[in-house]
């Protein structure tokens, strides 16, 4: 678990950058969300985080019937 001022010295420069983001126009702004999804696509396609994938539960259709 990272200490407090870990986290601290990450949470900083993450909310200068929101701060930074803010001030800018909707064009940039709308800009920066689509380059940052290019990267998160092919991010996503190269790269996986190695957790397990959990598949949602079959449904079951005929609830009166017992397997």
């Amino acid at each position: 678990m990272p200490s407090d001022e870990e986290i601290t010295r990450i949470h900083r420069p993450i909310s200068r950058i929101n701060t930074d983001i803010d001030d800018l126009s909707a064009e940039d702004r709308a800009r920066i969300e689509d380059a940052v999804s290019v990267v998160r696509r092919g991010r996503n396609s190269v790269v996986g985080l190695g957790l397990p994938r959990v598949r949602q539960p079959l449904l079951n259709l005929r609830p009166d019937r017992n397997a």
